[in-house]
């Protein structure tokens, strides 16, 4: 009896670990969870060091952050719903965090803002994402999920 007891809690304990590596490697980028508080807090942190100072205390952005100022850039979007962040999906986002918007910009397309490989670890880039994410209402968030599916090969 003892050790069907000790087999099915292995079994268990295996299944759980496959179930967690799943979701874990599920994405080539890694998990973005805004239902996780660990995530999110370091996420908050992380983007009131880092990004706040563009992209706004409130996640705000710039003002008249869609009209290009004199030097041809755009100012600043919200990462709140009034943005277009929640468009992309969590892959381009972190991209575009990653590795700054010159890779996925038109030729020529310039912009502030900066590539945060070497200034932010991959697992600091997936909590400001799940931060970010934590403030959308809910609709937004499946409207975003939507994005994600769609950018499924």
């Amino acid at each position: 009896m003892r050790a069907a007891i000790g087999l099915a809690a292995a079994a268990i304990a295996v299944a759980g670990g496959l179930w967690w590596w799943r979701i874990e490697t599920a994405s080539p980028i890694g998990r973005i969870d805004p239902g996780d508080p660990a995530q999110v807090e370091l996420g908050r942190e992380v983007y009131t060091r880092q990004c706040a100072g563009c992209h706004g205390d409130k996640l705000q952005g710039q003002s008249d952050w869609r009209i290009r100022r004199a030097d041809g850039r755009l100012p600043a979007p919200p990462h709140d719903e009034t943005g277009h962040t929640w468009h992309h999906s969590d892959e381009l986002l972190f991209g575009m965090t990653k590795y700054g918007l010159s890779p996925y910009a038109p030729p020529g397309y310039e912009s502030d803002m900066p590539a945060f490989q070497g200034t932010l670890t991959d697992e600091q880039i997936r909590a400001v994402l799940a931060f970010i994410k934590s403030t959308w209402p809910e609709r937004i968030r499946r409207l975003q999920e939507e994005a994600n599916r769609q950018a499924q090969p």
